[in-house]
């Protein structure tokens, strides 16, 4: 089982056990967290929202908080000036432990999966 689910205004294919990078979330690692914004469920019985569906949710844990890799920006005008900026992005890394779907059915992470076994202690 899979979902699009939407976080922070970006829309993510997930399912149980994957690890998706999203915009900066203002919580602490270790923290579990569940999104309501589901737009679609896929697997066997597919489940699409009227924007969202209704009682499905992700859950998920974050596991990291960090900044991106550095940017470089350089402008130049010839004869005029040069100038070379930097930009890090803060991003917020979640494990995708659970994916409902509504109408009861859930799919968890398997606990023997290798992003279980080292960020689920």
């Amino acid at each position: 089982m899979y979902g699009l689910v939407e976080i922070g205004g970006h829309q993510y294919k997930v399912k149980p056990g994957d690890i998706i990078d999203v915009q900066k979330l203002d919580a602490e690692e270790g923290t579990e967290m569940s999104f309501d914004k589901v737009l679609f469920v896929g697997g066997e019985t597919p489940v699409i929202g009227k924007p969202t569906v209704a009682g499905a949710t992700v859950s998920a844990k974050i596991i990291r908080q960090a900044r991106s890799r550095k940017v470089i920006v350089f402008k130049r005008k010839p004869g005029l000036y040069k100038k070379k900026n930097g930009h890090r992005q803060p991003y917020t890394g979640l494990l995708i432990t659970e994916v409902s779907n509504g109408q009861g059915k859930s799919e968890k992470i398997d606990k023997a999966s290798a992003n279980a076994k080292k960020y689920l202690k």
